[in-house]
């Protein structure tokens, strides 16, 4: 997610902590690496300019508050202007009323229809009974797409094949969803030049009189974003913005700031293509994760929505796991996301290579093809193998054998560490990762 401006930030951010001494020529540099990344960023100029010179102003004129170093108070005052930068504020998505009625708009090829799946998706997971309505008449496929995607997340879709009245389609499905707790309604992708269609979107804004209107903005078209933002206000009132395909563009530090600068908030990013690849946008949490602080929060959110079962995690902390919890593991940690995505929320993961990671998460999908091909018996008891045993598991992985020796060899470390680390009465380390399989939600 937006790992050129992450990686150009942490730079900056590591410079701080490195420093020997945390002078004027420090602090200049800082904000200059800090202005650089934001443009490179697709920032506006202006923007970036005024943030750099905010952070290079109150570096060099505020003094450290009590209890605080000169390096702290600056690192501080870094971290706080960006959050500010990229949104101020976490705005989570409230559902005050049954039913909750949400509206959907944005650009064609924003990736609306999949972003309201994934928002259905997400409601789903929080315990609300949803309904999508499709209100797209224009694209072909637009039903059926809706459709697909509703049985992929177990949730029902209205929609009338042939009919093209939009509004009488909003009607009925509203009429069809009255009890549930949210219903979701995605509206045809439109352009700010089309102005019948813009018209039709205030058309369904005044029939509908929605709770909740949403903006989805394609990351990848930067600063565009401010001045389509505010064509959709004029047709219906913005209430928030979600932003797609973070995943994959060098502008999404354009985007998310013009989005900022439009007062209307951005409570969701689309982080990947999978259903599951969306999150509520915490400014503070997204700029720690930026700046290789971590997010262990929403790791643990990730963990809870993978079903990573804590009394699994606790038999791996004590060291009396075996293959099949290991097999367990790996198959949550998938479901959290691409292992690169999962150690990033770490705290001091600010120095793991990109490469390192993905050579890992390789090596995960082949220990997970070798224990498939194990036997119940081997999985519970590893000390079962043999040479012959050993020979069977890489033939049905499709591996090499010293792939199955290193699993086991990797297996067994594991075991030996989480006992050295009791033995040794490393509680602190222990206690927190105990805490990732207990964390009350």
């Amino acid at each position: 997610m937006l790992e050129g401006l992450g990686s150009s930030l942490r730079s900056a951010f590591n410079k701080l902590l490195t420093s020997i001494t945390v002078d004027k020529k420090t602090i200049e540099e800082v904000a200059e690496s800090i202005r650089k990344s934001l443009l490179q960023s697709d920032v506006n100029v202006q923007m970036a300019n005024e943030l750099a010179e905010r952070i290079k102003r109150q570096a060099l004129e505020e003094k450290a508050p009590a209890g605080l170093t000169k390096r702290e108070h600056v690192l501080k005052i870094v971290y706080d202007e960006l959050v500010a930068f990229l949104g101020k504020e976490f705005t989570p998505i409230k559902i005050e009323k049954r039913p909750f009625t949400i509206l959907m708009m944005g650009l064609l090829g924003s990736g609306k229809t999949t972003t309201s799946a994934k928002l259905a998706r997400y409601l789903h997971k929080q315990g609300y009974k949803v309904g999508l309505i499709c209100a797209d008449v224009y694209r072909p496929a637009s039903l059926e797409q809706l459709q697909q995607l509703g049985k992929q997340i177990n949730v029902p879709v209205y929609g009338e094949k042939g009919e093209k009245d939009v509004l009488k389609i909003v009607r009925n499905g509203l009429k069809e969803f009255s009890k549930k707790d949210v219903i979701i309604i995605d509206t045809a992708g439109r352009h700010k030049q089309a102005e019948q269609l813009m018209e039709e979107m205030k058309e369904i804004g005044k029939a509908v009189n929605p709770d909740e209107t949403i903006l989805v903005i394609d990351a990848t078209i930067g600063q565009v974003a401010k001045t389509q933002a505010e064509a959709f206000h004029k047709a219906v009132p913005i209430g928030s913005i979600i932003v797609t395909k973070l995943d994959g563009t060098a502008k999404g530090g354009g985007c998310l700031s013009a989005c900022a600068v439009t007062g209307a908030k951005i409570k969701f990013i689309g982080t990947g293509e999978k259903l599951d690849e969306i999150e509520p946008y915490n400014p503070e949490r997204f700029v720690s994760r930026l700046l290789g602080l971590g997010d262990l929060q929403t790791l643990l959110e990730k963990a809870k929505d993978a079903e990573i079962k804590p009394e699994k995690v606790e038999k791996i902390v004590e060291g009396k796991f075996t293959l099949q919890d290991f097999y367990e593991q790996i198959e949550g940690i998938n479901k959290m996301g691409s292992l690169s995505s999962v150690v990033k929320m770490l705290p001091g993961a600010l120095g793991v290579p990109d490469e390192l990671l993905k050579m890992q998460e390789g090596k995960l999908k082949r220990y997970k093809a070798i224990i498939q091909s194990m036997t119940p018996q081997e999985r519970e008891n590893p000390d079962l193998f043999n040479s012959s045993r050993i020979a069977r598991c890489a033939k049905g992985a499709g591996v090499q054998e010293s792939e199955v020796r290193e699993l086991l060899a990797q297996y067994n470390q594991l075991k030996r560490l989480t006992r050295m680390f009791k033995v040794r009465g490393q509680k602190g380390l222990m206690d927190m990762l105990k805490q990732f399989g207990r964390f009350s939600f």
